[in-house]
C-alpha cells in the first residue's frame, strides 16, 4: 500500500515549493521533479503549471498591495462638520451638484445617529496638504451638514436650507425639528456620535487614487471619467482644462449637449486636445488610460503660457472655419469626440507650417471616404487616430495627404 501523504496533490505541491523557491529554478529542478514524483501517479507537467500559476499570482498580489495604503479613525460628528467647515474636508463641485438625498432620507440618518445604529463609513483620499476629499458618502456627508453644519458650511456644500425631521420612524417627538430647536443635551449627543472614516493616505499614488474613485464611484451619484479626474489630479492643471473650456471660440467650434456642458466632457475635450496633441503617436487603444497618463504628468509639469497660445490660436482659426460648430458633414447636433480629434489637434499641427489654415474644399475632404474611415468604425486604435490626425493636418495646411504605412 503507498504512502498517502506521497499520493497527496498538497503534499507534493508543499515539497516541489520547497524546492522551487522562485520562477526561475523551475527549469533545473524539472528531472529531480520527475524522478521523485512520477511513481505516484500525478501529472507532473500540471503541477509545475499549477506551481507557476501560483507563484505568479501570489507575486501579483503582494505588488498591487504595496501599491494602497490605508488608514481607519473613529472621528466624533463635531470633529468631522468643523473639518468641512474649515476646508479639511473637501467635496468635489462634481459631487455637491449632485445632492440628492430628500428630507426624508436625510432624516433616516439623523435618526440612525441619533440612535446609536452604526452608519456606513465615509470613504476619502488624502492630499499632499494632508486635507481629506470624500470619495465615497457624500449623501451621508452632506445630510449631516445639512442637519449640523453652520449656514456658511451648508452654502459651501450648496444643501440648502437646514433639515427638517420628518417621516422618523421611532423619534416620533422629533418630527419638526431642526438641529438648533433641540435641547443642548441632546444637541451634544448628537456631535460627540462617533463615525468611521477611511483614508487612502498620500503614499498611494495618483493610479490608485483614480482606481479607487472609479470602484467606489457605484452609488446614487455617478461621475464621468473626466469628474473624476478633477478629483484626483485637483489643482492648476484642472482648473486651466475649465477655463479654456469656456472660452469663446471653443464654444463656438465644439457642440455638447447640456448634460454634457456640466458634466466634465467640456474639459475633457480641452485635455484630449494637448494629450494627444503631444503624445498622439504614443497613444494604444486606451483612450481613458492615455488620459489619466497625460493629465497626471500634467498636473505637476505644464508649460501654461505656451500650450495656452497653441490652443487659443487653434480655435481661433477653427471658430471661422466652423462658425456653426464642428459636426458630420450633412448632419447638425452633437460634436463627436473622434471628429474632434482629428480636426483640432490636425489643425494645431498645420499651424506650425502656416499662418492660417487652408479651409479650400473643406466640406469635400471632411466628407471623404478616407475620414470616414479613421472616424468610424474601431476608431480607437493607433491607426486610426493616427490616421485622422494626420489626414486632418495635411489637408489644413494644404498639402495632400499620403497613407503612411503605419496608418
Amino acid at each position: 500500500m503507498q504512502n498517502v501523504a506521497v499520493l497527496n496533490p498538497l503534499f507534493l505541491f508543499s515539497r516541489a515549493w520547497k524546492e522551487c523557491n522562485n520562477l526561475s529554478k523551475l527549469g533545473t529542478t524539472a528531472t529531480i521533479w520527475d524522478s521523485k514524483y512520477t511513481k505516484s501517479g500525478v501529472n507532473m507537467s500540471s503541477l509545475k503549471e499549477n506551481t507557476q500559476q501560483q507563484l505568479k499570482l501570489d507575486q501579483q498580489l503582494k505588488e498591487q498591495r504595496r501599491t494602497v495604503d490605508f488608514d481607519t479613525f473613529d472621528i466624533h460628528l463635531q470633529q468631522l462638520l468643523a473639518m468641512v467647515d474649515e476646508g479639511q474636508i473637501w467635496v468635489a463641485p462634481a459631487y455637491q451638484r449632485q445632492f440628492r438625498w430628500d428630507p426624508k432620507r436625510c432624516s433616516q440618518l439623523i435618526e440612525s445617529v441619533l440612535l446609536g445604529i452604526p452608519v456606513p463609513s465615509l470613504f476619502m483620499a488624502t492630499n499632499q496638504d494632508n486635507s481629506w476629499e470624500v470619495v465615497d458618502g457624500v449623501q451621508r456627508l452632506s445630510s449631516l451638514v445639512k442637519f449640523a453644519g453652520a449656514t456658511a458650511t451648508r452654502k459651501k456644500l450648496g444643501v440648502g436650507d437646514a433639515l427638517v425631521l420628518t417621516d422618523l420612524q421611532k423619534l416620533t417627538e422629533f418630527e419638526g425639528l431642526r438641529y438648533e430647536d433641540l435641547p443642548a443635551n441632546i444637541q451634544l449627543h448628537f456631535r460627540t456620535r462617533p463615525l468611521k472614516v477611511i483614508t487612502l493616505n498620500d503614499k498611494s499614488d495618483s493610479v490608485v487614487r483614480y482606481d479607487l474613485f472609479e470602484r467606489l464611484n457605484t452609488g446614487g451619484v455617478a461621475l464621468t471619467p473626466q469628474e473624476i479626474r478633477d478629483c484626483v489630479y485637483r489643482g492648476d492643471f484642472a482648473e486651466r482644462l475649465e477655463t479654456l473650456a469656456n472660452s469663446a471660440d471653443f464654444k463656438t467650434v465644439v457642440k455638447l449637449t447640456q448634460l454634457q456642458q456640466k458634466d466634465g466632457t467640456a474639459e475633457e475635450c480641452v485635455l484630449r486636445f494637448f494629450a494627444f496633441l503631444d503624445r498622439y503617436k504614443e497613444f494604444d487603444h486606451g483612450v481613458s488610460s492615455f488620459l489619466n497618463d497625460y493629465m497626471s504628468e500634467a498636473s505637476k509639469n505644464f508649460d501654461y503660457k505656451k500650450k495656452e497660445k497653441i490652443f487659443n490660436a487653434t480655435f481661433a482659426e477653427l471658430a471661422k472655419a466652423f462658425p456653426d460648430g464642428l459636426s458630420r458633414p450633412g448632419r447638425k447636433g452633437t460634436t463627436p469626440l473622434n471628429l474632434y480629434e482629428g480636426i483640432t489637434v490636425g489643425a494645431a499641427l498645420a499651424l506650425r507650417t502656416v499662418n492660417h489654415l487652408v479651409i479650400k474644399n473643406l466640406d469635400s475632404w471632411m466628407a471623404s471616404d478616407t475620414l470616414r474611415s479613421f472616424t468610424t468604425g474601431a476608431t480607437n486604435d493607433r491607426s486610426a487616430v493616427k490616421g485622422r490626425i494626420e489626414f486632418c493636418r495635411d489637408h489644413f495646411a494644404g498639402k495632400e495627404y499620403v497613407r503612411s504605412p503605419a496608418s
